[in-house]
């Protein structure tokens, strides 16, 4: 999604996913859970016409880059911020954008109001697309609430599948706001919701290749017991003392990730 601060309702692109925030009390408090120093490059993903853009600008940072797909919303923001220093608007899809190159051994993080048609595919982009530990220190990105429930969601729940065991596996992630459907326009359907995603290295031998190949095989029919599911396996699920009778939302992140490290 992305943000809106004037009182002059925008053109929202549904080909974009574009639902723009007209709540400043909103950008306030998401503003103000954003911490940076002179030393962080900050990624903003989909600035829109530059709500939340406005507040990052008066924060330390090294380097601002606002990842614009939209033609027309990007040349008003490289106009508007002509003449601020160490900001930098690009017209790209983030998902096909560089990060790493701008920003290889520096600390970095990425922020935005993400557009609910791609976010999942971005999200997992940045979890698996990069070495790890990865260039970002911090993640703050917004969501469909029904996504954000999947990625918070703990084994045994309905919610958990694999961008639950994906995110968990790489990040500890925290439910910073939520966001009624109300402050956007359009409005949108579902209400939204910040999460706070923080790099970890407890799995960091954990092959993520292997541990997508084994969620894939797991949930793609979830309602198959593992010992159908993950037959080609079977050898470790006895290893590991796994009970093969359980289906796939039954096993933890730790159960996966030791399964995954035996490949």
């Amino acid at each position: 999604m992305k943000l809106q601060s004037n009182t002059n309702k925008p053109f929202a692109k549904k080909s974009l996913g574009q639902n723009f925030i007209q709540n400043k009390n909103f950008i306030f408090k998401l503003s103000s859970l954003i911490l940076s120093d002179d030393d962080t490059n900050i990624f903003e993903i989909g600035p829109g016409m530059g709500a939340l853009t406005d507040q990052l600008v008066k924060k330390k940072f090294k380097n601002l880059y606002l990842i614009e797909k939209d033609i027309l919303l990007f040349q008003k923001l490289k106009e508007r911020l002509k003449n601020k220093k160490n900001v930098f608007a690009h017209n790209c899809d983030a998902i096909d954008y560089n990060y790493e190159t701008i920003n290889k051994n520096q600390k970095s993080l990425i922020v935005g109001n993400l557009p609910f048609n791609i976010s999942s595919q971005l999200l997992i982009n940045w979890i698996v697309g990069y070495n790890w530990p990865p260039f970002y220190s911090k993640m703050i990105l917004m969501f469909q609430k029904e996504v954000a429930n999947r990625i918070i969601a703990k084994h045994n729940q309905k919610s958990y599948s694999r961008i639950s065991v994906i995110t968990q596996a790489r990040c500890e992630i925290k439910v910073l706001l939520n966001a009624p459907s109300n402050i956007f326009f359009p409005k949108p359907k579902v209400d939204g919701t910040i999460l706070e995603f923080t790099p970890i290295t407890k799995y960091l031998e954990v092959d993520i290749s292997n541990l997508q190949k084994l969620l894939r095989k797991s949930f793609e029919h979830r309602r198959k017991k593992i010992k159908t599911s993950l037959k080609d396996y079977d050898y470790l699920l006895k290893r590991f003392d796994i009970d093969d009778g359980l289906r796939a939302e039954n096993l933890s992140v730790d159960d996966y990730c030791k399964l995954a490290s035996a490949i």
